[in-house]
């Protein structure tokens, strides 16, 4: 953290403390007058009385600015770290292997830092039952409720802001509740996804290697008729002999190929969108999309269970 960042973070947070103070002892000292009496407001014949603050409020109140001033000092504020030298989470780190460095430097140095000690309290608390559910089988676990619910609560956890609480995906993330899949639906290919990521840049930009806005129409609309769409035929056979430069990944039947994680054109389902515009839009400019690794992340134990979640998604028992 900057000086200057820092020194905006202490001031604003004692600024605001000592300003409580002072408005707490402006209205314990009574300046409206004696006690008791009426005030000049009145609204629905209710008359406002000069009467003092309860005297637990005013204790507590004053408690809490004494406690903040203590929690201050002894936790910090700012670039101050405080008497223990506790922190939230480590900072400044920009790759996962300085982050397990820093952790394994703060577990050494034997640190306080909150992050560090909430990773430790749930490996004892919780390891011992991913290393059990990772011991099963996926036939095993697809028959374990219990693993499922916590194959659940991991992916709410961790896959959710991607792929929707439901699973059921959005624009640009799959659908993982169906049995299309772009690189194969097997437990062993789904694990191998989660554990390894996604690097999808296949698709580029076809527009230049077509020949122009022309082109892309013919083609888009060759795609569209695959589905079982009506389309123009002059403009679907135009397309259909400019479709061998797409064959290469989605097949020359445009069923696709999951070894290259090639979308099938056939079965209607699409991923970014199946409007004209929007198949337009990804042969002309292709389309980048990345699912990150979280083998690392996450460990083999909860990467296991996460995946026979997944795969219990598509293969309802």
């Amino acid at each position: 953290m900057s000086n200057f960042w820092s020194a905006w973070i202490i001031a604003g947070s004692l600024i605001v403390v000592f300003g409580c103070a002072y408005l707490l002892r402006m209205v314990i000292v009574d300046t409206m007058g004696d006690e008791g009496k009426e005030m000049p407001h009145e609204f629905d014949g209710i008359v406002e009385m000069n009467n003092p603050l309860p005297r637990w409020w005013t204790i507590m109140f004053a408690v809490s600015i004494v406690w903040g001033l203590g929690y201050f000092v002894w936790f910090g504020l700012g670039g101050y770290e405080g008497v223990v030298g506790w922190k939230s989470a480590n900072k400044e780190y920009y790759s996962l292997a300085d982050v397990k460095a820093a952790n394994a430097k703060t577990r050494e140095n034997n640190e306080i830092n909150q992050y560090v000690n909430e990773l430790d309290t749930a490996d004892a608390v919780y390891g011992k039952t991913y290393a059990k559910f990772a011991a099963q089988s996926v036939e095993e676990l697809m028959e374990n409720e219990q693993a499922l619910k916590v194959g659940q609560r991991l992916f709410i956890q961790n896959c959710a802001q991607c792929h929707g609480s439901d699973a059921r995906g959005q624009r640009g993330f799959p659908n993982l509740t169906d049995t299309d899949w772009l690189h194969g639906g097997s437990f062993a290919k789904i694990k191998e996804t989660i554990n390894v990521g996604r690097d999808s840049r296949s698709m580029v930009s076809w527009k230049a290697a077509l020949g122009g806005d022309e082109s892309v129409k013919d083609v888009v609309t060759y795609v569209r008729s695959l589905s079982g769409r009506k389309v123009n035929a002059k403009d679907a056979a135009a397309g259909k002999l400019k479709f061998g430069i797409c064959a290469g990944c989605h097949g020359i039947d445009g069923k696709g190929n999951q070894a290259l994680g090639a979308p099938n054109l056939t079965d209607n389902i699409w991923l970014y969108g199946g409007s004209t515009a929007a198949i337009t839009d990804s042969v002309a400019n292709g389309r980048i999309g990345v699912m990150p690794a979280w083998g690392e992340i996450l460990g083999e134990d909860k990467v296991h269970v996460i995946s026979a979640y997944v795969y219990s998604l598509s293969n309802k028992k």
